[in-house]
């Protein structure tokens, strides 16, 4: 359909990453393919070209289209040479039919052209293609609105995973140290207690890691949701694909008054509004025309029995041109009140357009002020982990020099694992921010391969 390929270049772009998908991700005729798997691997890219063919709004909003175009094809019609035939054939007693004959039939075809609707063909027609321009909008937005759903669902996969190598790195430390101090309390040189604390730290870190590993768990489960993989075969049920990409920090930066004009310009929301609103307008054209008269011209030909004729098609045939016009002079003041309705809904409409541009700055502003905040503590949570790794090995020397005591050891140890876990948290905060912000604007979902720093502990 014409007006898929005037979608912007976010449905291009994805349709871009499509072609570069297994086959098993394609679509079929038009349709996902019902027999795609679990892949052996999954990326970001992949996943949100899955989603721009297979998550469930995403292919509603596309019917809606398909429902708007079917609307404008109808109003159409009323700008085009309507051509209707009609015939009938009729047989009885000889003493009712005309003339004495005891059949009859009769045959015609007649071409009918509004000439003059007093506008309101035309305006139907403009009202109805903005509304199909204000479809394709609501697509765009949609698609936005679920691009930034699956990026922040594969982040929340990705930090998931990562939070489960921390408890395991924290988990290997706490068990390093009860080996080190069974050593020391068989040589003697501690008491009993140490160990019975070294043993409650490794069982009281059990609990994080069992409740990490089920939240990868679930956040998988929530990234296929949105990703719209419906597929519950036996192979499928439990294979898990290898997630491949890192929350990584790649400094941005935003100005506010530079994103409030982008958004301003390129929001699809808002654009749609305003699409509505002329729409609106042409409304009111359309309906002002019930004041006017109407103007056609018709033209035919008829076919008919004539007299002692018993035979098709007839002997009685000719052609038929005219013009006919009506005009409602007193309608009860229907078109009154439909003028009136029209003109509330355009001004429900700006009152509307008012609304979404407040609503759109305070998200601009809301998402830059998370952005900044998500940033600066990015960038603190860097020197952190590093100060905690080093008073984790300072920790240990003193107490092997023993100079130290083993809860030194133990809370140098938690620190280091809170400060890997707020690290992990701060980035996958800045990497969505980075996204709502890009959303907010009114931008299309862009994958971002530049890479400067990772996780530690990868």
């Amino acid at each position: 359909m014409k007006y898929f390929m005037r979608l912007p270049s976010l449905i291009l772009a994805g349709a871009s990453l499509l072609a570069a998908l297994p086959v098993h991700a394609q679509l079929n005729d038009g349709k996902p393919d019902p027999d795609y798997s679990v892949p052996e691997r999954l990326d970001l890219e992949y996943s949100l070209a899955f989603a721009i063919d297979n998550n469930f709004t995403i292919r509603q909003a596309k019917e809606r289209i398909r429902q708007q175009e079917g609307v404008v094809l109808e109003v159409r019609a009323a700008e085009i040479p309507a051509v209707t035939g009609s015939g009938g054939y009729q047989r009885n007693d000889a003493a009712v039919g005309p003339t004495g004959e005891d059949r009859y039939w009769s045959f015609d075809i007649t071409a009918r052209q509004i000439l003059y609707a007093g506008g309101g063909v035309r305006a139907n027609i403009r009202e109805q293609q903005l509304s199909l321009d204000a479809a394709v909008l609501a697509l765009q937005e949609i698609i936005n609105e679920s691009l930034l759903d699956v990026r922040t669902k594969f982040y929340t996969v990705l930090v998931s995973r990562e939070k489960i190598k921390v408890q395991e790195q924290n988990v290997e430390l706490l068990q390093r140290q009860l080996q080190d101090v069974k050593n020391r309390f068989e040589a003697g040189t501690v008491s009993n207690f140490e160990v019975l604390r070294a043993e409650v730290a490794v069982a009281n870190a059990q609990v994080p890691l069992i409740t990490a590993r089920n939240d990868y768990r679930l956040s998988i489960e929530t990234l296929r949701q949105v990703l719209g993989f419906t597929t519950a075969t036996d192979v499928n049920v439990t294979k898990i694909p290898e997630f491949m990409g890192t929350l990584d920090f790649v400094p941005a930066s935003f100005d506010l008054r530079s994103a409030l004009s982008t958004a301003r310009e390129h929001r699809p929301d808002l654009l749609r509004l305003r699409k509505l609103e002329t729409a609106a307008e042409e409304g009111i054209v359309a309906r002002r025309a019930g004041y006017y008269p109407n103007l056609s011209i018709y033209g035919g030909y008829d076919w008919r029995k004539g007299i002692g004729s018993n035979s098709l098609p007839g002997d009685r045939n000719g052609w038929t041109v005219g013009l006919s016009s009506s005009w409602n002079i007193f309608d009860g003041r229907a078109t009154a009140g439909r003028v009136v309705q029209a003109r509330s809904f355009l001004e429900q409409t700006k009152l509307a357009v008012g609304e979404t541009q407040l609503a759109v700055d305070v998200e601009v502003r809301r998402a830059i002020s998370t952005f900044q905040q998500a940033t600066e503590l990015a960038e603190a949570s860097k020197k952190v982990v590093t100060q905690a790794e080093e008073a984790v090995r300072l920790a240990n020397a003193r107490y092997n020099a023993g100079t130290a005591t083993q809860l030194d050891v133990l809370t140098s140890q938690v620190d280091l694992t809170t400060a890997r876990l707020n690290q992990l948290q701060a980035f996958y905060s800045y990497n969505v921010a980075v996204a709502t912000t890009r959303k907010a604007m009114g931008l299309s979902d862009e994958l971002r391969p530049t890479k400067v720093m990772n996780y530690p502990g990868k």
